[in-house]
């Protein structure tokens, strides 16, 4: 029997995906996969170097191949990259599954991401492509979200009580 991930984060670079989701994995006693991690281990480089090395189109087909068997397979906190969901496979394959929408205002977002870091889509004027970044893709978290949960508003034990208390009945420990 294939497992399922008990929560699905997504959300744009410096919403805190890899934050709440080892909160949220440690409070609910579950293990972590944070794909940009995974993909990482398996490339055997920093995604950085896969972008420049082997092309983003490269990168996309890596991601989409950790989330998807992630989602068949991994029976704790899955945090996704911010682009995974921009791949039709991996919007079809949430289908059905807790997607929880960690929603970050554009300020926080900068001031997390550290504009200073090696993020290949923010290079070039980083302010400027994380702010297309959040506006292009807002529709897309916002319409695969089954919980929208703001890193904005809530501190990281404040987003993790919040996505633990909406969690399914099943999942909570109450089914």
């Amino acid at each position: 029997m294939m497992s399922r991930p008990i929560a699905v984060l997504i959300g744009s670079p410096g919403s805190g995906k890899s934050t709440v989701g080892a909160a949220l994995a440690a409070r609910l006693g579950a293990p972590l996969v944070d794909t940009d991690a995974e993909i990482e281990t398996r490339a055997g480089k920093p995604i950085g170097d896969i972008f420049v090395e082997d092309g983003e189109p490269a990168f996309r087909e890596l991601e989409r191949a950790v989330v998807v068997e992630a989602l068949t397979g991994h029976p704790g906190v899955l945090a996704l990259g911010g682009g995974a969901v921009l791949h039709p496979d991996t919007r079809a394959a949430l289908a059905g599954h807790h997607v929880v929408y960690l929603q970050v205002e554009f300020a926080d977002a900068a001031k997390r991401v550290g504009l200073d870091q090696a993020r290949p889509l923010l290079l070039g004027n980083p302010r400027a492509r994380l702010k297309a970044l959040l506006e292009e893709r807002l529709p897309i978290y916002e319409s695969l979200a089954t919980v929208t949960v703001s890193t904005s508003t809530h501190r990281v034990e404040e987003a993790v009580e919040e996505i633990v208390a909406r969690l399914p009945a099943a999942r909570n420990g109450e089914g």
